[in-house]
């Protein structure tokens, strides 16, 4: 119940300390229960990122997953970045993949840090055709949006 709280706020637009705050009670005290989809830390762009994502759709089912990666480039350029990818793994199987090295992108490899999972729920197990379409145009979207983009060929 608090994660989906603390996602009322930052969908709502509440101030950034007031979430961080939220997000760090809610770790702190039950971190067990939080859903995946909940980032772990404050980002300003989410909404954003959930209103993009939730304009593509797949028409059908199929094997692969589109997911997105939570990219610190706080040191470089003082943001956070985005990696969008597409996969037959899970999302938090794939990011696992390229922290290991494994088919990596290497933005994903020095600077993921995180699985967005809640803007791309609804972009799970579609066909392999439209996974591809929807990962570059969704990560067009989002570099039009202003964010910075890996990823998404």
């Amino acid at each position: 119940m608090g994660a989906h709280c603390v996602h009322e706020l930052w969908m709502r637009g509440e101030f950034s300390i007031n979430i961080e705050r939220a997000l760090e009670r809610l770790w702190s005290r039950a971190a067990e229960s939080v859903p995946e989809w909940l980032p772990m830390r404050y980002i300003d762009w989410l909404p954003t990122a959930y209103n993009i994502a939730l304009k593509f759709r797949s028409v059908e089912k199929g094997r692969s997953n589109i997911y997105m990666v939570l990219l610190d480039y706080q040191d470089r350029d003082g943001v956070y970045g985005v990696y969008v990818g597409m996969s037959k793994y899970s999302p938090a199987q794939r990011f696992d993949q390229h922290k290991a090295g494994i088919r990596a992108a290497g933005s994903v490899l020095k600077r993921g840090i995180e699985v967005l999972t809640g803007p791309t729920l609804h972009l799970q197990y579609i066909k392999r055709a439209e996974a591809s379409r929807i990962e570059e145009e969704l990560a067009l979207a989002l570099a039009a949006a202003g964010l910075l983009v890996k990823g998404g060929h």
